[in-house]
C-alpha cells in the first residue's frame, strides 16, 4: 500500500532544486533519508555515468557511506533523486531497467521547462513506475 500523497519539506525540496540548477549540463544524484517516514536529510552523491548527461550512476563510496551515516543517525532511506538536463520529470527506460529500491521513492528533478522546476516522485517495481503526489510540507 503506497501512500495517496508524500510531503517533502521545503528545506529539502529548495535543496534538491538548487542541486540540479548548479549542474544544467549532468545529472545530479543522492539520497534522501528520513525519520519516523519524514524526509530528513540530503545526500549528495557523485554521478559517475559513463554519460552524465543524460543517466546517472550514484559513486558505489559515497553511496556506502551515505548508508551508513542515515544508519547511525537511526534514520532509512526513504529516496533517491536524480534531476533530467533536457528531458521531462518521468523515469527513462534505463531508470527503470537500473531501479534496485522498490520501496523507496524516487524523485527525478526536471530542467527541461524554461524557468519552471519540475519534480515529480515515482515508487519503482519490476520496471513500471507509479507515480506518487509530491506535496510541500514546512
Amino acid at each position: 500500500m503506497t501512500p495517496e500523497e508524500i510531503q517533502i519539506p521545503r528545506k529539502i525540496t529548495t535543496q534538491l532544486l538548487h542541486l540540479a540548477q548548479i549542474s544544467p549540463d549532468f545529472e545530479v544524484c543522492g539520497l534522501i533519508s528520513s525519520k519516523n517516514s519524514l524526509p530528513s536529510h540530503c545526500y549528495p552523491i557523485q554521478n559517475i555515468a559513463e554519460h552524465p548527461q543524460k543517466q546517472f550512476l550514484l559513486d558505489p563510496g559515497q553511496q556506502i557511506s551515505a548508508l551508513s551515516k542515515i544508519r547511525e543517525q537511526g534514520e532509512e532511506l526513504f529516496a533517491i533523486y536524480h534531476s533530467h538536463p533536457s528531458a521531462p520529470a518521468q523515469p527513462s527506460s534505463k531508470d527503470l531497467e537500473m531501479a534496485a529500491y522498490p520501496h523507496v521513492l524516487y524523485l527525478i528533478i526536471s530542467l527541461n521547462t524554461k524557468g519552471i522546476l519540475e519534480m515529480r516522485g515515482f515508487k519503482i517495481k519490476d520496471q513500471t513506475a507509479q507515480e506518487i503526489a509530491l506535496s510541500l510540507a514546512e
